[in-house]
């Protein structure tokens, strides 16, 4: 390898500048490691990327927007993204569900209040939350761990487990009003397959618990403001980003020690070529897609004007109408049925962040839930899902843009088929991740890891799946077992060492 890094030879390498190639490179950096990073794109951050997409004043996040993980994850509290400089802007309701009839439940920060507003479920859905949001650390530490060793916290697991059965049924766990049903399902829907089921349900507990505990925020002007700050402290570490560089053959690579890949099975696939084992090669090639996420961004004149203003709160929305509405959507999307009233995620940025309204217009951001591979514009799809709960919303609309599912792969080859979480989330799928290994991060080829959401814990920017390929990393090849500190206070350059 003849990439130098500070005048050296590189110790590792990672390919792709998602939120996993980012929080391995921080790991290897702070452990003294010299590391680069190649990314295909001019700019770093995968979906951490926000751009200005149809006016120079007002920021679009490109892929994710609403950060509960980058709250919460192991990684990111040791990372500590406020201390610096990343403001986590938390919407007094993290997040809303309207019904028909201008009807709409609303997830708060307080869990009081929301029980209050819940009505006769009310206590209900404190005693369903409560007990997880008191443990929430040691709930969030073992549903984003490797899923390879004991609980961190078995008084949270104790309480995690019976949930999870009784929600993971079509009969159990049931509510008495369709407010609270919605409410629990919406965020059940952000597994991106069939409902009910153990993965649903442990989503939705893992999601629902920290909207009353650690929250939903949004980070101040966008998300690409956490891959920057990442990529400082690896910067200020020694490392190196070679961006518009697209690695197409390991042999590239050729002389690392250590090279750390944030891409999922298909890519890897095409990065070994034959060096790969057969059995290995096919288990890989037995890997599942789950269903597709077809973006569709607006920009628009005014906020989004829902018929119940609660709703305009809100840092999230979810439209799908009741339960059973939105159950049935998304097995027809899980079975790659297309629907004319898919599942969507809405997010009006400036309703947390007013620095992302500009000259008095202002972004939307939305995903549809959609079959893999489905090649349909979703602008006009998820126009008349909003205009069905926010009448008038089209008249505000001044550009939009879509992305179809089958498109968001040629934006990032991780995508498979629209698959934004890169790869399904079935239960067997959560832990054999990407195949049946004691070490999921660890390949057949010596040295040679991998650290995207298609290794545990899986899909949202928590970091955990490139953190822990980079501490397995370090244990194999340099017998370090003590996880490096990632604390801002250690800002030491190499030089400074």
């Amino acid at each position: 390898m003849t990439d130098p890094v500070g005048g050296a030879a590189p110790d590792a390498a990672i390919v792709g500048t998602g939120p996993n190639g980012l929080s391995a490179a921080v790991t290897l950096a702070r452990a003294g490691l010299r590391v680069v990073l190649y990314e295909k794109e001019e700019t770093i951050g995968g979906g951490l990327r926000t751009e200005s997409l149809f006016d120079s004043g007002v920021a679009h996040d490109v892929c994710s927007a609403v950060h509960p993980m980058a709250a919460a994850s192991a990684f990111f509290r040791r990372f500590d993204l406020p201390a610096r400089g990343v403001r986590l802007l938390q919407p007094d309701i993290p997040y809303a569900h309207p019904l028909p009839r201008g009807r709409a439940a609303a997830a708060w920060r307080s869990l009081e209040t929301t029980a209050e507003r819940l009505g006769v479920d009310g206590t209900r859905w404190a005693k369903l939350m409560a007990p997880l949001a008191d443990r929430s650390r040691g709930v969030v530490d073992l549903l984003l761990s490797g899923q390879r060793s004991l609980p961190p916290d078995p008084v949270a697991a104790l309480r995690l487990a019976p949930r999870v059965l009784a929600h993971a049924t079509a009969r159990g766990g049931r509510f008495a009003t369709e407010e609270a049903e919605a409410l629990l399902a919406g965020v059940a829907a952000h597994a991106v397959g069939r409902l009910p089921s153990l993965t649903s349900a442990a989503v939705a507990m893992l999601l629902g618990h920290t909207a009353h505990s650690t929250g939903w925020p949004l980070p101040e002007g966008g998300s690409a403001r956490i891959a920057e700050a990442m990529a400082a402290d690896i910067a200020a570490h020694g490392g190196v980003f070679r961006t518009g560089h697209r690695v197409r053959d390991l042999a590239e690579l050729g002389g690392v020690p250590v090279v750390l890949l944030d891409v999922g099975p298909r890519e890897f696939l095409a990065l070994a070529g034959r060096r790969l084992p057969a059995r290995y090669r096919r288990a890989l090639e037995r890997f599942r897609y789950g269903p597709g996420a077809a973006k569709a961004d607006f920009l628009v004149s005014a906020p989004i004007p829902w018929r119940n203003p609660l709703v305009g709160r809100a840092g999230t929305v979810h439209l799908g109408g009741t339960r059973d509405d939105v159950v049935r959507q998304e097995n027809a999307t899980a079975a790659g049925h297309p629907t004319g009233a898919p599942f969507v995620l809405v997010v009006d940025p400036a309703v947390t962040d007013p620095s992302r309204a500009a000259g008095g217009r202002r972004p939307v951001w939305a995903y549809a839930h959609v079959p893999n591979g489905d090649t349909r514009d979703p602008v006009d799809l998820v126009r008349r899902r909003i205009e069905e709960y926010a009448p008038g919303f089209t008249d505000t609309i001044v550009a939009s843009r879509g992305i179809p599912a089958a498109d968001y792969e040629t934006y990032n080859p991780n995508y498979t088929g629209g698959d934004i979480g890169a790869g399904a989330m079935t239960l067997r799928q959560s832990v054999a991740r990407p195949t049946v290994r004691w070490n999921p991060y660890a390949t057949p080829l010596r040295g040679v890891y991998l650290c995207s959401a298609a290794t545990p814990p899986g899909p949202s920017v928590h970091g955990m799946c490139g953190h822990l390929a980079a501490l397995a990393a370090l244990r194999r090849h340099h017998g370090l077992r003590t996880p490096p500190d990632l604390s801002p206070a250690d800002t030491r350059s190499r030089s400074d060492a």
